[in-house]
């Protein structure tokens, strides 16, 4: 009996517990119905110590001109989503949260993204971060970052915005769709090599017997009759087999062609990479980062990015050359600044060569 009673009073207080929580819920959706936005706050995150790309008022612009309905409007009919896409459609922007609070505020939160440097190069005018998201540069923006100018071609196309291993990946994809469609190129000569061989070995099955009451001279004439087709089929079937084989290879050189391309296109996006990882290493020292203003980056013959410097200090340029033994070039040029400057003065040189092992070369 005591055990029915205890087991009754559960289910009991279980059962007003879910009433409770379903009429709560109930209660907060009426509410939310009847809730209209009379307010919107804009919380822009994440602001930069070299300045902000993301404003409160150009948020507000976009929101407003956008046609989506807020204020006045009923919670409940306001696309959150709809709004965060339209926010986060910017490439400088990173993340968007979109609520409506209850007391009828709708609540904007976005999160910037952080450049590392500013691509202005031919047909470029992008910002790009350390992770490698790649966005053009909004108007009017200005972000205290690392300027890379000169006559260096980045490995994605003018305009794209985005990640750059994705832009990678995608460019690999569609040379790999090129490569294979190539392939099926070669299926019509693989039929004919085919049909050729076929053509081969019935000309090799080709001959011919001597009738019972056949003459000798009879015969033989039939015999170089047959001799003479069978060596025209030949010449024939072997001029079959070098067009066929001269087809293919040109199919397959065009195929090597494409993976060579591949190989270059990866070899630039290593470069690109490269650059990135020598402008952090550039930030990550506060002398640098302050003395380094400009880097001209120009692709040398051989297809390798090469970058100069352009200092704060000075009237000269720093030849940095590769991207390679970053660290040895870097410290010698520190050594240079303290111990050969001094000495000479920092107007006596116009280029400070950083490139060659153990040495600081100067020239005008």
């Amino acid at each position: 009996m005591r055990k029915v009673l205890k087991y009754g009073l559960l289910f009991l207080l279980w059962g007003g517990v879910a009433a409770y929580v379903v009429y709560a819920a109930y209660r907060a959706g009426a509410v939310r119905r009847a809730l209209t936005v009379r307010d919107i706050a804009i919380e822009v995150r994440d602001s930069t110590a070299h300045g902000n790309l993301v404003s409160t008022p150009a948020v507000r612009g976009w929101i407003a001109g956008s046609g989506i309905p807020t204020l006045g409007a009923r919670a409940c009919e306001v696309d959150l989503r709809a709004l965060e896409r339209l926010i986060a459609r910017n490439g400088f922007v990173d993340r968007v949260n979109a609520h409506v609070t209850y007391d009828g505020v709708l609540r904007v939160e976005v999160s910037q993204r952080e450049p590392l440097l500013r691509l202005l190069v031919d047909g470029y005018d992008v910002y790009v971060t350390g992770q490698g998201y790649v966005f053009p540069a909004p108007r009017a923006s200005s972000v205290y970052v690392p300027v890379v100018t000169g006559g260096y071609r980045p490995p994605f196309p003018a305009g794209y915005g985005g990640d750059l291993a994705a832009s990678l990946r995608k460019e690999l994809e569609r040379s790999e769709e090129a490569i294979a469609g190539m392939e099926r190129e070669k299926y019509p000569f693989f039929r004919r090599e085919r049909r050729n061989d076929e053509n081969i070995r019935a000309l090799r099955r080709m001959t011919i017997r001597k009738g019972w009451f056949e003459a000798d001279e009879k015969f033989d004439e039939r015999v170089a009759a047959l001799r003479r087709h069978k060596a025209e089929l030949r010449r024939r079937y072997r001029y079959e087999e070098q067009c066929i084989e001269a087809g293919i290879q040109a199919i397959v050189r065009r195929q090597e062609a494409e993976r060579a391309r591949q190989k270059k296109l990866e070899k630039r996006y290593e470069d690109f990479w490269k650059l990135i990882t020598f402008v952090k290493q550039i930030q990550e020292d506060d002398f640098w980062q302050a003395e380094i203003v400009q880097i001209v980056a120009s692709t040398a013959p051989s297809g390798t990015l090469e970058v100069e410097l352009v200092p704060r200090s000075g009237d000269f340029v720093v030849r940095f050359g590769r991207l390679e033994q970053v660290a040895p070039k870097l410290d010698r040029l520190t050594t240079f600044y303290r111990e050969g400057f001094p000495r000479v003065g920092w107007d006596a040189w116009r280029i400070v060569d950083v490139r060659f092992d153990g040495r600081v070369v100067c020239s005008n």
